[in-house]
């Protein structure tokens, strides 16, 4: 089972990124499966309901959240019905949504996505790794291929997860600092990691955002509104091959496509 997942979709080049190539990039690579985190794809901040549901049109099989997920009120409704789409477990109860979620494709062996939420330099959340705890003593004994994704700030926290979860979850994938990790690796009970997946947008940006305006923040010290910058968009994320039968990934790579693109005109939103 090939599994692509992307790092964290920003602004309207990483929209557009996805509407116009994520097809073709299904099929160039032999996708089984492709999934994204979502959660700046909606002007780099959190993602609109609107969004959400052109994203998943568009080819992503499961989109997962972050620290951002609930920024526009409309998303809250739609992640009470929409099962593709996640925010972190971790949440404290009463949260809209699901953090996790079992998937049943008709042609396609059942898959597991779980999203967390790391504590260490963020919010004030539960703690992601008992949340991890809860949830695989509620999957099916059937359901071998796991994903998590860790949106979480330290590499340590990400790391830690990891190896906590070894030889429970397929793979660790992080999210959230937007940029792309030369971890990728193969644990030792097998569950794979990359620490960061990095970040599907422009790729000449400051995270994303436009460099100038960054710059004058760190210069003055004042608060500012960042704008999501128009350099080219590229894809940045997870390549991996799973033995569907035992949920052991037998290989994982950290994947970027392409290196260049056509530089964006329009304004972002």
């Amino acid at each position: 089972m090939r599994i692509l997942f992307l790092g964290d979709i920003v602004g309207r080049p990483g929209r557009g990124i996805v509407f116009e190539r994520l097809r073709q990039v299904r099929r160039d690579c032999d996708c089984d499966l492709v999934v994204a985190n979502g959660e700046n794809a909606s002007g780099g901040i959190g993602v609109t309901a609107k969004a959400a549901r052109q994203l998943l049109d568009a080819g992503i099989d499961v989109l997962t959240g972050g620290n951002h997920s609930f920024r526009h009120k409309d998303v809250a409704a739609f992640l009470e019905t929409e099962e593709r789409m996640l925010r972190p477990a971790n949440y404290p109860p009463g949260a809209p949504g699901r953090g996790w979620q079992v998937y049943r494709p008709k042609d396609k062996p059942p898959y597991a996505v779980i999203n967390l939420l790391g504590r260490v330099f963020m919010q004030a959340v539960d703690c992601p790794f008992r949340a991890a705890d809860a949830i695989l003593a509620e999957l099916p004994a059937d359901v071998r291929v796991r994903l998590v994704d860790f949106h979480a700030e330290a590499t340590s926290e990400k790391k830690a997860l990891a190896y906590y979860l070894d030889g429970r979850v397929s793979a660790v994938l992080g999210t959230h600092t937007h940029v792309q990790t030369a971890d990728a690796q193969l644990l030792p009970r097998g569950t794979a990691l990359l620490s960061d997946c990095g970040m599907t947008g422009p790729a000449d940006s400051a995270l994303g955002m436009d460099p100038e305006e960054v710059i004058a923040r760190y210069l003055t010290g004042l608060p500012a509104r960042f704008t999501v910058s128009r350099a080219a968009p590229r894809f940045e994320g997870a390549l991996l091959d799973v033995d569907a039968a035992t949920g052991k990934v037998v290989t994982i790579a950290a994947w970027r496509h392409p290196e260049n693109g056509r530089r964006q005109t329009e304004e972002s939103p």
